[in-house]
C-alpha cells in the first residue's frame, strides 16, 4: 500500500464535470492498494496519516496531526501508485490488487479515518476523476506499508 499524502489548503474531485467532494485545509490523500495488502495494512496505514505532524504550531514546526489542526481528508484511490517501472518504458500495474480486493479496502481506509474523528470526503473508485488541489507549503510525503515496520536507521 502506498499513500501519497499532500498537505492542502483545498482539494476537490469531479467526475464528468460534477464536483463529487471537496475540502478545505487538510490532506489530499492518493491511495494504492497492492495485491498482498490486507486489512491490517490499511488500519496502519490510516492510523498513520492521522497521527502524521505535517500542520505547523504557533511556533512554526510541524507539530500538530490532522485533527489537532482541525483539518478534513479527501481520500482518491489511485492503483497508478503501484506502478513498477524499473524494466522497459510502459508501467506495469501487476503489483496492483485488482478492483474486487482494493475497492473495499479503500473504503476501509476511509473509514479508518472516520472512526478516529477525520471529516472525510471520497472520490469514486474506478472513476475517471479530476483532482484539483492547492499544495500547502508545498508538504508532499509518500508513505509506503513496507517502510512502517522498519526499524528508523
Amino acid at each position: 500500500m502506498r499513500v501519497v499524502i499532500q498537505r492542502v489548503t483545498r482539494a476537490s474531485v469531479s467526475i464528468d464535470g460534477e464536483s463529487v467532494a471537496a475540502i478545505g485545509p487538510g490532506m489530499l490523500l492518493l491511495v494504492g492498494i497492492g495485491a498482498k495488502d490486507r486489512a491490517e495494512t490499511v488500519r496502519k496505514m490510516a492510523a498513520k496519516c492521522v497521527e502524521m505532524r505535517l500542520f505547523e504550531g504557533d511556533d512554526g514546526r510541524f507539530d500538530q496531526d490532522l485533527l489537532q489542526s482541525g483539518g478534513d481528508a479527501l481520500v482518491v484511490s489511485q492503483f497508478t501508485l503501484i506502478a513498477d517501472v524499473r524494466k522497459g518504458r510502459r508501467p506495469s500495474f501487476t503489483a496492483a490488487a485488482a478492483g474486487g480486493e482494493a475497492e473495499p479496502l479503500i473504503e476501509m481506509f476511509a473509514e479508518e479515518l472516520r472512526a478516529r474523528g477525520v471529516r472525510v470526503g471520497t472520490g469514486r473508485f474506478g472513476a475517471h476523476m479530476r483532482v484539483a488541489l492547492e499544495n500547502d507549503g508545498p508538504v508532499t510525503i509518500v508513505v509506503d506499508s513496507d517502510d512502517l515496520d522498519r526499524p528508523r536507521r
